[in-house]
């Protein structure tokens, strides 16, 4: 594919920064890659990588003259980059970024972004538990959806042009309002995510069972909730507390059906659990068949390419 961008600004170069700039690599979408951290060892070990053409820890300095700038870092930091890139932000450039929450992105980034550059934020939703330079790999985002959430009155050309940028990515590209995409995204991965923590820390606080049990007897169930649990802390820290009005509503609706669930185990309701493990399974047959995971016998967890 031809060249996209003359010059793409990623702020942060963790797994999905780096995994970006793979995937611009392989399709030739970008003319220069430039890559961002506050951190100079982050930047010393990007470097070795090699996926950008130039590292700052500058983010002012990373995003002049850009023609597209994501912001890659965890959403808690957005609203002080953006206040901080705002005064060198190119004229016609996209302001985009990959945060897992978009009505907060909107709130705290919208205020900064100066006319004549058009603000579209996304969510690709891929990932892995590993985080850092060294974790990004081209095919990261291949098969999977990227949510775009353009502001009213967002210019359509640019909202096309992102659009067609993350299908040349891999993706699968759908618009939808910042409100439901936060909803949806509580059920189908934060809330998830949060229980893996919180199942992850109840076995690690039982007293009366220890810690190399749990290790050693670990089959897949508990083993797939540490995958999930042993993702980056900072990132989810800022996704709950950015997320939180609608997380808290899929917890109560959660607590509500967990209550039935003790219900049904405690009068020995075979029907009742059985019903909802019948359900449940049919869902998972569904995400197979989506093309979202596989029915391989490792969980669909292959070899990183």
């Amino acid at each position: 594919m031809s060249e996209m961008f003359a010059k793409v600004a990623l702020l942060g170069v963790g797994l999905i920064g780096s995994s970006m700039a793979h995937a611009m690599r392989r399709a030739g979408l970008a003319g220069h890659i430039a890559g961002y951290s506050h951190r100079i060892e982050t930047v010393d070990l990007a470097r070795t990588v090699g996926f950008a053409d130039s590292l700052y820890t500058d983010a002012a300095a990373c995003v002049k003259d850009a023609d597209l700038v994501v912001l890659c870092t965890p959403v808690g930091t957005f609203k002080a980059l953006a206040e901080e890139i705002a005064p060198v932000l190119k004229p016609g450039a996209i302001l985009s970024d990959a945060g897992s929450v978009k009505g907060a992105v909107i709130r705290d980034v919208g205020p900064f972004v100066p006319e004549g550059v058009h603000f579209i934020p996304a969510h690709p939703i891929a990932g892995t538990e590993q985080s850092g330079p060294t974790a990004g790999f081209a095919e990261l985002f291949d098969g999977r959806w990227c949510i775009l959430t353009p502001p009213e009155e967002t210019d359509p050309q640019a909202v096309a042009k992102l659009k067609a940028f993350w299908e040349a990515l891999g993706s699968n590209v759908e618009v939808m309002d910042a409100h439901r995409h936060d909803l949806v995204l509580a059920i189908t991965s934060h809330v998830p995510h949060l229980i893996a923590y919180n199942i992850v820390g109840t076995a690690d606080d039982l007293e009366n069972v220890t810690e190399g049990e749990v290790i050693k007897y670990s089959a897949g169930g508990f083993r797939d909730f540490t995958r999930i649990a042993a993702s980056d802390p900072t990132m989810w820290r800022d996704i709950f507390l950015n997320n939180k009005e609608a997380v808290l509503e899929v917890l109560g609706r959660f607590g509500e059906d967990l209550s039935a669930l003790q219900r049904a185990i405690r009068w020995g309701d075979g029907e009742t659990l059985y019903n909802l493990f019948a359900r449940t399974r049919a869902i998972r047959r569904s995400i197979i068949d989506a093309g979202q995971d596989t029915a391989s016998p490792n969980f669909g967890r292959g070899e990183k390419k």
